[in-house]
């Protein structure tokens, strides 16, 4: 299958996923404090490199493209317009990347949707004990890991192509025609991404910091929601939150 085929594959799936909970308030609403709640714990795991101009605008970037509970329907729906456009016209490498957030995208739905589901079962008073519930009836260790590896994979690859100012200038050409197309979402995506790791790479072994502290840090979590006695989770969890930047 062809990387074109495999982007729009990912992103329809991330549609049907979606569609499953429309018209059913229990499961939306679950759905929706399970994708709030994560980004919460992100915003309070990373309060300190969102509180650091070096670091800040790329962390933002993770928390509301790959952590939010926003809705990326219209960004999805343009990269599977010109997903064969995107093979066509970028770099191997480039294109690599693309698949590689399509497909994190809908493993993220899949495991976002099963947990919403559980939710629904949890009775707990504290919405940080249903979310561990969840978490560990569910299970998928390997596919969190999968997550974890494949957002620093992304993170090493955006590093990288800040290096090559012809993609740049490439994007910088595509805003007026994305515009017209109708696809201000996706432009809006490439190039924030392209700029903020852009401003992160000029100082030396920064985004190596960065990339690092997540996987560190998301290592951590994913080892103490799966290992750690219930007490000590919640208690963490609690105290995260406390701590996060994302309103409520």
């Amino acid at each position: 299958m062809q990387a074109s085929e495999e982007i729009r594959s990912a992103l329809a799936r991330v549609a049907e996923l979606r569609q499953l909970a429309v018209g059913q308030t229990p499961l939306a609403k679950s759905l929706h404090t399970v994708k709030h709640l994560q980004a919460r714990r992100f915003a309070g795991t990373y309060a300190d490199l969102l509180a650091n101009p070096l670091y800040a605008p790329s962390a933002r970037f993770f928390l509301e493209e790959l952590y939010s509970a926003q809705d990326y329907s219209a960004r999805d729906a343009q990269f599977a317009r010109i997903a064969g456009a995107i093979e066509r016209t970028f770099p191997e490498s480039v294109v690599a990347t693309v698949l590689a957030l399509a497909k994190l995208h809908r493993q993220t739905e899949e495991l976002d949707m099963a947990m919403a589901q559980q939710f629904c079962n949890e009775k707990h008073s504290y919405e940080p004990m249903s979310y561990l519930g969840a978490w560990r009836k569910i299970g998928q260790r390997d596919l969190r890991c999968w997550q974890l590896s494949t957002v620093l994979e992304i993170g090493r690859a955006l590093g990288r192509y800040t290096r090559k100012p012809g993609l740049r200038l490439m994007l910088k050409m595509m805003r007026r025609p994305a515009e017209l197309a109708g696809m201000a979402s996706l432009q809006r995506f490439l190039e924030s991404g392209f700029d903020h790791f852009a401003g992160m790479a000029r100082q030396p072994a920064a985004v190596g910091f960065f990339l690092d502290t997540i996987r560190a840090r998301e290592t951590d979590w994913i080892n103490t929601l799966f290992d750690a006695s219930s007490d000590k989770c919640v208690t963490e969890l609690m105290q995260v939150l406390s701590s996060d930047t994302v309103a409520a």
